[in-house]
C-alpha cells in the first residue's frame, strides 16, 4: 500500500463508499503536502511493565492483559442492562471503576470515589447524599484515605451512580486494586499558622497527573502516598509507599535555627522549605517508610513522584501477589539503587543530604494537641476558624451528609475537608459562628470536644460488609467506646484500632492499642474475637505494635481492654503516656501489669 494512501478499505465489514475513499485520500494528500506520511508514526508498543515472561504471569496480570480494565465499561455496562453479577475476572476489572462486589456478604456494589486531599465542596456532599437516598441503601463512611464509601449499589445502578459522581467534578476511577489509591495530605492545608507549606494544592496537582496517565493504572500492587506539609493534624505519611514530609532547611549560624550539633548547610542548600521522602511504608506488613536521603523542592514534588512510581511500575513483581507491594522490592533493592534509578528518569540528582551532617531542618508543631483532629482551632486567616469533627468511627447517614452541607454553606465556604481518622474538618468558621456550629454538630450526633478516648478510636469496614473481615469492628468499636466510657476517665489521649483481618485497612499495628479481628472457640462454640496488641505508633513515635493477649473473644473484649487502662493508670510514671510505657516495657511485664485481676 502506498504510504500516503488511506490505510483502511472498509469499516465494520462494509467497504467504503466513494464519498469516503475520495475524502480519506484528500486528507492523506495534505498530509503528504505538509511533509509526513504515514509510516512516520511508529506503531504503538504494548505495554510490558514487567519484565517477566506471560507465562509466568499471576491470573490479576493476564486478566490485566486480555483486557484492560480501563476499558472494561462496556463490559459493566451489559451487567447492568441484565442486573447481573460480575464474574470472578469482571469482579477484579470493575474494581478500576472504582467498584467492588460485596458478595458473598452482600450482592451489591460498594463505590469508592477518589477524593485527592479529602477536600469536598457541600454541593458535591449533597449530590453523594442524593445518590445514596435514591440509589443505595444509605451507608456510607469515611475511609481511613480521608475518602467516602457508598455501599449497596445494584448492578443495574452502578452506572448512574458513576456517572452522577463524575457529574459533580469526582471520580471513582482507580478506587481499588493494582493502583494509586486516594491522595492524603494534611486537612488543615491553607490554615494551619503553623504548617511549613500548603499541600493540598500539590495534592491537587499531584491526583491531576495520575488521573491523566493510563501508565498509572497498571501497577504490580496497590500504592498509596501521602504529603506532610508540617501543620498540626498528621497524614501518617511514614505508612505510606511513598510518604513526603515538610522540612525547613535553616541557613549556617541563623539565630532562627534551632540549638543542634549538626548546624551547617551541606551540599549548597539555600534555606527555605523542601521536602523529604521515605519510601515503602506497609504497616499491615510491619514495615515503615524508610528515608531515601534526599530533599525536594516543592515545586518538584508531583515529577519526583511520578518518576518514583514508575521505577515501581517496571520494577514490581508481577510473578507473586504476595510480594508485590513496594516493600517487597526494597527488600531487594537497596535505597541507593531505588534512587539512581529514579534520578535516570528524572535526567538528574537529588539534592542530596550530607553524609557527613545533615542540615537542621524543623517539621515538629509548636503546640502539639491531643487528638488534633477534633477541636476548634484559630486558623491562620483572622477572625476564621476550622472545627474537627469526630464521626464515630467514619459512619455518616444521609440526613447528616445533608446537614454539613448545609452547616459548610451557612457558616463557612462551602468546604469540608475529610481526614485519615475517619473524621472531618470544617474551615473557615467566623468566630461570630463557632458556638452555633458546635451546637449544631452536637445535635447531629458528632462531637466536636476532643476526648481522650473516643478521638481516638478507628475501625474498618468490618464483616458487616467486607467479606475478609472476621469480626463486626464498627459495631464493637461503639460499643467498646461507650463501655469505656462509663467505666474509667484518661487523663493522655489512647489511640484504639480495630481492624477486621490481616489486611489491617485500620492499622491496628500502629494503635496505643490495636484489635484485629479473629475467630475463637469458646465451649465448642464459635465466636467473635480479637487478638490485642499494643505499644504501636507513627511519626515520631513510630513503632510496630505487639501482640500481648490472643483470641479474646468479644464477650470479654470490653473487660480486657477495661482492665488494661486501669492498670496502666495505676502503673505507669506521672503523666506518662500509654505509648510509652508500653514501650519501656518487655512484653512479659506487660502481660502481668496489664492483665492483672483488680
Amino acid at each position: 500500500m502506498n504510504p500516503l494512501s488511506p490505510p483502511v478499505t472498509e469499516i465494520a465489514g462494509h467497504k467504503l463508499t466513494v464519498e469516503q475513499t475520495s475524502y480519506l485520500e484528500g486528507w492523506f494528500a495534505g498530509l503528504r503536502n505538509r511533509g509526513f506520511a504515514f509510516s512516520d508514526v511508529a506503531p504503538n508498543p504494548a505495554a510490558e511493565p514487567s519484565r517477566a515472561h506471560l507465562e509466568d504471569l499471576i491470573p490479576e496480570e493476564r486478566i490485566k492483559r486480555e483486557l484492560h480494565p480501563l476499558d472494561a465499561y462496556p463490559l459493566l455496562l451489559q451487567h447492568a442492562a441484565a442486573n447481573q453479577a460480575p464474574d470472578r475476572e469482571n469482579l477484579f476489572r470493575f474494581k478500576w471503576q472504582g467498584l467492588f462486589f460485596l458478595t458473598p456478604n452482600k450482592e451489591a456494589f460498594m463505590a469508592r470515589l477518589r477524593i485527592p486531599g479529602g477536600e469536598l465542596k457541600s454541593f458535591q456532599l449533597r449530590e453523594i447524599a442524593r445518590i445514596a437516598r435514591e440509589l443505595t441503601t444509605g451507608y456510607i463512611q469515611i475511609t481511613t484515605r480521608a475518602n467516602l464509601q457508598i455501599r449497596l449499589i445494584e448492578p443495574r445502578n452502578a452506572p448512574e451512580v458513576l456517572r452522577r459522581i463524575q457529574g459533580v467534578g469526582l471520580h471513582t476511577r482507580g478506587a481499588g486494586a493494582d493502583n494509586i489509591r486516594n491522595l492524603t495530605c494534611d486537612p488543615a492545608s491553607g490554615l494551619d499558622p503553623a504548617e511549613l507549606v500548603e499541600t493540598l494544592p500539590l495534592v491537587r496537582e499531584l491526583g491531576q497527573m495520575i488521573l491523566n496517565h493510563r501508565e498509572f493504572y497498571d501497577l504490580p500492587r496497590k500504592f498509596n502516598i501521602a504529603v506532610h506539609g508540617g501543620g498540626a493534624i498528621s497524614s501518617v505519611e511514614d505508612t505510606n509507599d511513598i510518604g513526603w514530609r515538610a522540612v525547613r532547611v535553616f541557613a549556617r549560624g541563623s539565630s532562627a535555627s534551632p540549638p543542634c550539633s549538626d548546624d551547617h548547610i551541606s551540599n549548597g542548600l539555600t534555606p527555605g522549605v523542601y521536602f523529604r521522602c521515605a519510601l515503602g511504608g506497609a504497616t499491615g506488613h510491619k514495615g515503615f517508610a524508610s528515608d531515601l536521603d534526599v530533599l525536594v523542592r516543592p515545586e518538584d514534588l508531583v515529577k519526583a513522584t511520578s518518576a518514583l512510581i514508575r521505577v515501581y511500575l517496571n520494577n514490581g513483581n508481577r510473578t507473586d501477589r504476595k510480594k508485590a507491594r513496594l516493600k517487597h522490592l526494597l527488600d531487594t533493592w537497596s535505597l541507593d539503587r531505588y534512587r539512581e534509578e529514579t534520578e535516570r528518569l528524572l535526567g538528574r540528582p537529588f539534592l542530596r543530604l550530607s553524609k557527613e551532617a545533615s542540615p537542621i531542618v524543623d517539621s515538629a508543631h509548636p503546640t502539639p494537641q491531643p487528638h488534633p483532629h477534633v477541636g476548634v482551632f484559630a486558623q491562620k486567616q483572622a477572625g476564621l476558624n476550622w472545627i474537627g469533627v469526630f464521626v464515630p468511627v467514619g459512619q455518616l447517614t444521609i440526613r447528616q451528609l445533608e446537614r454539613l452541607a448545609e452547616l459548610a454553606e451557612l457558616y463557612g465556604s462551602g468546604d469540608l475537608r475529610l481526614t485519615v481518622w475517619q473524621s472531618l474538618v470544617l474551615p473557615n468558621i467566623p468566630d461570630a459562628y463557632v458556638e452555633t456550629v458546635k451546637k449544631a454538630l452536637t445535635r447531629l450526633g458528632f462531637d466536636w470536644r476532643q476526648s481522650n478516648l473516643r478521638s481516638g478510636f478507628v475501625a474498618c469496614t468490618g464483616n458487616s460488609y467486607c467479606k475478609f473481615a472476621s469480626t463486626n469492628t464498627k459495631a464493637h468499636a461503639l460499643n467498646l467506646m461507650d463501655y469505656l466510657d462509663r467505666k474509667l476517665q484518661l487523663d493522655t489521649p489512647v489511640n484504639i484500632h480495630l481492624t477486621g483481618c490481616p489486611n489491617s485497612c485500620a492499622q491496628h499495628y500502629i494503635g496505643d492499642i490495636g484489635l484485629l479481628g479473629t475467630k475463637v472457640k469458646v465451649e465448642g462454640e464459635t465466636l467473635e474475637g480479637y487478638h490485642v496488641f499494643v505499644g504501636g505508633g507513627f511519626g515520631d513515635r513510630a513503632a510496630i505494635g505487639r501482640q500481648l493477649f490472643s483470641s479474646v473473644s468479644v464477650r470479654q473484649i470490653q473487660t480486657t481492654i477495661e482492665r488494661m487502662l486501669t492498670n496502666f493508670l495505676k502503673c505507669r510514671r506521672e503523666k506518662e503516656t500509654f505509648h510509652s510505657f508500653a514501650g519501656r516495657h518487655e512484653l512479659g511485664r506487660l502481660q502481668e501489669l496489664l492483665g492483672a485481676e483488680g
